[in-house]
């Protein structure tokens, strides 16, 4: 069976049933901080046409402890 190549920064595409799309999404997986939140930037496609761009999808909590605790151990 044949698929297409997951390309660096690219989720798996997810079927979301009410709009009829498949949805992926690519990031470059930086972490960023607008000064209220930390969130990676995310381009979205659905059913490879692009929907959104820079769409910020925030870090778990857990990402964020670890974070923290990486910068208080070196600084």
């Amino acid at each position: 069976m044949g698929g297409s190549a997951k390309l660096p920064g690219q989720a798996e595409g997810q079927l979301i049933e009410a709009l009829g799309v498949i949805e992926t999404t690519e990031t470059d997986h930086v972490v960023r901080w607008d000064g209220t939140m930390l969130y990676v930037e995310h381009d979205v496609f659905h059913n490879g046409q692009l929907v959104h761009s820079k769409y910020k999808r925030r870090v778990s909590r857990e990402v964020a402890r670890a974070l923290s605790d990486m910068l208080r151990e070196h600084h």
